[in-house]
């Protein structure tokens, strides 16, 4: 159960206790927080940097050392790590041939691992990326986001990490990662939904029965909701679902059964022992069979299956040797056998200093500070319904962290936030916020008067354009943006002297009501972008947690500087309420 992280910095802490575990194989780097290998393989020209946010041990740190990775960078839990982690854990291992960044297919992870890869170009390290998408249950042509990625990264470490120690090249690697991508896939079932660490709750509830089929591994839900067969159909239902999405290719196969927490070894093995079964009804040979828990969702009470189909070679990969916090079996079982074989937070640096904004600033960040605090637990409580419940505590993260730098350092209103979000908070919401705060700030006056609306109009339509340049979201996705541009479209019209109704005399009051409807709106759409996307008609009927943050940034800008008209705005406290 998730009941005993420390309430300070616990994924920092966890750290630590891996490289006093290790402490001839991890090293940790505080600020940021990243992991690295003590020693890698002295053949080795290109080093292999991972991550992704924390929950899923032993994936990634598992497998850092030699025969695996060079560095490793932790999000919080369930939330990306932020480009700055991958940045710096990158240019300190970089070897002579440069970087190859090992990405699961979730749009936190990839806009930071895209940011961090565009710096490291910028200071001339070659980089390269694998991009890993194995996840059957989201392969849909109505998602924009793709298929996540998850159990399959195991597989995808383990045998890079073998090829990197024998002199691959960057291209080399890359070509090899992307194809062990392209010949795998995964599916995983949930009986009981992780435990929430924020409320100590179960992130959704299933009724006694049933299963969630096709679950991420953040706690999204499955795709369908299923009656609850028997454990050898369930194992023969995924793995011929499985087998059907494989390319064409050998015969043999690598089987790995993953827990996703909270299953146990005696559980997994039997699954495993079913699945040899049916791969051999359907003419495969599973040539490596592991059963554990590689790829968790903290306490979560499930499984998954993938399949990868073998090239020339990669047996041989799968069999070397290394020196890592997890040791994977490494048994090959000979063709014409049948017995199954047993299994073997972040310190943050200072922010750089930023020129002082208006004191009318400082009373925005203070208003966003309280309302944020009121909403937050309903915050989370949406996002639970349609991702991983983590969005409420990370605005509420990143505003405290931009309150605590406004007082320590003179830094004022969208200013404070610009920096606490770019730099310091994770997942899909930190950067993207940050970019939309950073284009609020250069509509602040400096005089401590309210931003004009031309100023705001311009801002807020320029970081409409800068989120979608990284993140690719666009009116009707069901994201922020379906806020965000009704708000700046509703301030260009007013400031172009257009009529814009009873309301005319305030404009940031009109604005925050264009920004209320496009996230109440989020209500009826289908997600296409982010986690969301991943839990279908589950998102029907609840308002993008995303979008109704932005509306209440518009909303505290008429409050301030409207306070009368505001009036008119529903409670920050209703307006998260379903």
């Amino acid at each position: 159960m998730s009941y005993f992280l420390p309430e300070s910095a616990p994924v920092l802490t966890a750290a630590r206790g891996l490289a006093l575990a290790h402490p001839g194989i991890v090293e940790v780097n505080s600020a940021p927080l990243y992991l690295r290998a003590r020693a890698a393989d002295p053949g080795r020209r290109v080093a292999l940097v991972s991550g992704g946010g924390s929950g899923h041990e032993p994936l990634h740190t598992g497998l850092l050392g030699r025969g695996g990775l060079d560095a490793v960078c932790p999000g919080e839990v369930f939330a990306s790590p932020h480009n700055r982690q991958i940045y710096e854990a990158s240019a300190a291992v970089a070897k002579s041939a440069g970087v190859l960044l090992i990405v699961k297919n979730y749009t936190g992870d990839v806009i930071n691992f895209q940011i961090a890869a565009e710096r490291l170009r910028h200071d001339g390290i070659p980089v390269a990326t694998v991009l890993v998408d194995d996840d059957l249950a989201t392969d849909s042509a109505d998602s924009a986001t793709g298929r996540r990625g998850t159990a399959a990264t195991v597989v995808v470490e383990k045998l890079l990490g073998a090829a990197a120690d024998r002199g691959a090249s960057l291209q080399e690697l890359q070509e090899l990662g992307t194809r062990v991508v392209a010949q795998s896939r995964s599916v995983a079932v949930a009986a009981r939904a992780q435990t929430s660490p924020t409320t100590t709750a179960p992130a959704f509830t299933l009724e006694p029965g049933v299963l969630d089929y096709g679950v991420g591994i953040h706690g999204e839900r499955g795709i369908r909701t299923i009656a609850r067969p028997s454990v050898d159909d369930l194992v023969r239902r995924m793995t011929d679902d499985l087998i059907d999405a494989l390319p064409e290719g050998s015969d043999e196969v690598l089987a790995l059964v993953n827990g996703l927490g909270a299953t146990t070894e005696l559980e997994l093995h039997a699954v495993s022992s079913l699945l040899h079964d049916r791969l051999t009804e359907r003419g495969l040979r599973p040539a490596v069979t592991i059963a554990g828990t590689y790829t968790a969702a903290l306490d979560m009470a499930g499984f998954s299956l993938t399949l990868t189909r073998l090239d020339e070679g990669w047996v041989d990969l799968w069999t070397a040797p290394t020196e890592t916090p997890l040791t994977l079996p490494r048994t090959v079982r000979p063709a014409g056998t049948s017995a199954a074989p047993a299994a073997a937070p972040a310190a943050q640096a200072p922010a750089p200093a930023a020129t002082a904004g208006a004191a009318g600033g400082r009373v925005v960040l203070d208003r966003y500070a309280e309302v944020v605090a009121q909403v937050r637990d309903n915050l989370t409580k949406l996002d639970q319904l349609v991702g991983d419940g983590d969005f409420g505590d990370n605005l509420s993260g990143g505003v405290r962290r931009a309150v605590r730098l406004a007082d320590e350092t003179g830094i004022e209103g969208t200013a404070a936030l610009a920096e606490a979000f770019l730099n310091d908070v994770g997942g899909t919401s930190g950067p993207l916020f940050g970019l939309f705060f950073k284009d609020l700030a250069s509509a602040e006056p400096g005089d401590g008067q309210a931003p004009s609306v031309a100023a705001l109009a311009e801002a807020a339509a320029a970081a409409s354009a800068a989120i979608n340049r990284v993140g690719g979201a666009r009116v009707g996705d069901c994201t922020l943006v379906d806020a965000l541009v009704p708000a700046a479209e509703s301030l260009a019209a007013a400031s172009a002297g257009e009529p814009t109704g009873e309301l005319a005399e305030a404009p940031l009051t009109t604005a925050a009501q264009a920004a209320i409807r496009g996230a109440l709106s989020t209500a009826s759409l289908r997600p296409r972008r982010g986690r969301a996307s991943y839990v279908g008609d589950h998102a029907l009927g609840v308002p993008d947690p995303g979008a109704l943050a932005v509306a209440l940034v518009f909303t505290t800008l008429a409050e301030v500087h409207e306070p009368t008209w505001a009036t008119r705005l529903p409670a920050p406290g209703h307006l998260t309420t379903i």
